[in-house]
């Protein structure tokens, strides 16, 4: 007969049924791999509820559970514990009397990390028994407030954050910017923020001085939030890593710039950041878009297409020519729907170009071409010289122009399937907008197969949403009268926010008004009819516009009404 390999912990668990034993076995091995605690890797794969698992190590053990949503955290003694044990033994020291240290654990039988703890610091070490969760995001506000912006994050150590292999910053960099001395701490909080915010799921960063103070703020789902204040005599020193990155004119500070970071995370996985330096009162503001090339294969099943609107575009996108146009405001999300059109027709049989301004996400096997106006290379010249490449497939960045909407009707009308963007506000509206553009009507209606209005709108976090009934003139007021869905199954929920999201919303899901010119719609656009029109025809035709599709999400428990309202008006 074999003894139980479990200890501490984790045996408890598997004595209280909460953990079957091969389940424990595996995730102390998993824990160990990733250099985490046991307790760590249980609560972050959701194994156990931290609340939970804080529970049952209180009765086991005899610990009185401590709150650490009431603690004060400017109490923290600091400079006694070394920030890499805090990190290694996922403990955070929180007061000392005399020679006592009292220590914040989530597992009280880690008796060696408190030993290691006693070792280094001469103090007499008391175990106080927290969550698991609100421990670790105690622990990352320390570290980042006390200056080791990278400890505890992926893994990386200071040394590793120093090292990052950031692309463009080798070749352009003198030795006196050489990450040693008074700049290793900018170095690290800069790697740390790009790093932070590419977990977090952050679309942009922005680093932005002020007179009197500096801030880093993240938008993420749509929405920005600030995340650091670092002190005002670092602006200089920022902004300069930053256009050192990036491969900008460190010298030049009167001008606008534009540049282009390469993250390596590993050997297999890179982050590109487009960046961009703007001269303000009080210095260079320099703002980070995040090019995850992840989030072009996330599939077209992943966007929150309906099921009728997806067989729309898939139907669009398997024709051998015609023109699919995507429209919405910057950060709607036309990229993604592009690439992922893209993604689907990129086989070896095809030969696809495309010309953008500039190139966002890098894609294997398609032939992409960064627009250079003042070179002459714009998108008009471009398209030119795609036609004489024998395209199957071409994707134009944006129509601006007539001459540009020219030369994509016209190879949407000779063979080739043509994917663009407009920036207007719905489907109707870009038809009239390339009417107004110039464009004549029949070669409109002839040569534009589909078009998709598009907005992305925050999801409900699924683990804290909250039923809610509406007034019955709430309903009305708002519209869900044209909601097709039967009344019998509507799910309306409200954000609540908790530990797993951002005040009740985690991600996002696009709301999308996709619109096939028919024969109505075509004999509309020839008769020179305007958005309104059009919009009552495919109202006809059985088009929810974006307003509708925004209140399905509603009724399904997608969203909630408030986020509806924000990217949709009627």
């Amino acid at each position: 007969m074999t003894t139980s390999p479990l200890s501490g912990l984790a045996k408890r668990l598997v004595a209280d049924q909460v953990l079957d034993e091969a389940t424990a076995a595996s995730a102390i091995k998993a824990a160990r791999r990733e250099n985490q605690t046991f307790v760590q890797h249980a609560v972050e794969a959701k194994l156990v509820k931290s609340r939970e698992l804080a529970n049952i190590a209180s009765q086991a053990f005899g610990s009185p559970l401590f709150d650490l949503g009431g603690y004060n955290f400017d109490l923290i003694p600091k400079d006694i514990v070394d920030e890499k044990l805090i990190s290694k033994h996922f403990a955070l020291p929180l007061y000392k009397r005399g020679n006592r240290l009292f220590v914040a654990v989530a597992d009280p039988t880690n008796l060696a990390g408190l030993d290691e703890i006693n070792f280094n610091t001469g103090l007499s070490t008391d175990a106080v028994l927290v969550e698991a969760d609100k421990l670790a995001k105690a622990i990352e506000n320390y570290l980042s407030d006390n200056g080791n912006m990278g400890a505890g994050l992926e893994g990386m150590d200071d040394e590793e954050l120093d090292g990052l292999d950031v692309g463009g910053d080798e070749q352009d960099r003198g030795d006196e910017d050489e990450p040693g001395g008074d700049e290793a701490p900018v170095v690290r909080f800069v790697n740390k923020v790009l790093l932070d915010a590419i977990r977090t799921g952050a679309s942009d960063i922005h680093f932005e001085p002020y007179e009197k103070s500096y801030r880093v703020r993240f938008r993420t789902d749509g929405v920005l939030h600030e995340i650091a204040k670092p002190p005002i005599q670092l602006a200089t020193r920022l902004s300069a890593r930053l256009k050192v990155m990036s491969k900008m004119d460190i010298s030049e500070k009167r001008v606008p710039q534009d540049g282009r970071i390469k993250m390596k995370l590993s050997k297999t996985k890179a982050i590109d950041f487009r960046v961009n330096s703007l001269p303000t009162l009080w210095g260079e503001k320099i703002v980070l878009r995040i090019l995850d090339p992840s989030s072009a294969k996330l599939g077209i099943d992943a966007l929150g297409y309906e099921d009728e609107q997806k067989q729309i575009y898939m139907d669009a996108l398997a024709q051998p020519q015609g023109m699919i146009l995507v429209t919405g405001p910057t950060g709607s999300g036309k990229t993604v729907s592009l690439y992922t059109g893209l993604n689907i027709l990129n086989t070896p049989e095809r030969n696809i170009s495309t010309a953008e301004d500039p190139v966002e996400i890098n894609l294997e096997g398609i032939n992409q071409v960064n627009v250079h106006p003042k070179v002459g290379l714009n998108f008009a010249e471009a398209l030119r010289s795609f036609l004489r490449q024998d395209p199957d497939i071409v994707m134009v960045g944006e129509i601006r122009d007539l001459e540009t909407a020219e030369i994509a009707i016209k190879a949407a009308q000779t063979g080739h399937l043509v994917l663009s963007t407009l920036h207007t506000n719905s489907a109707p509206e870009t038809l009239t907008r390339l009417m107004n553009m110039g464009v004549p009507t029949f070669n409109i209606a002839t040569s534009v197969s589909v078009i998709i209005a598009q907005r992305l709108a925050r999801r409900l976090c699924n683990e804290c949403k909250k039923p809610v009934t509406l007034p019955r003139e709430v309903l009305q007021a708002e519209g869900f009268a044209t909601v097709t869905i039967p009344q019998s199954d509507w799910s309306i929920f409200q954000p609540v926010g908790c530990e797993h999201c951002s005040n009740g919303y985690k991600g996002r899901v696009g709301v999308y008004e996709v619109v096939r010119i028919t024969d109505g719609i075509s004999r509309i656009i020839m008769e020179g009819g305007n958005s309104i029109q059009i919009a009552d025809q495919a109202r006809e035709e059985g088009f929810n516009n974006l307003r509708v599709s925004a209140l399905r999400k509603v009724v399904m428990g997608v969203t909630s009404l408030e986020e509806a309202n924000r990217v949709t008006k009627d």
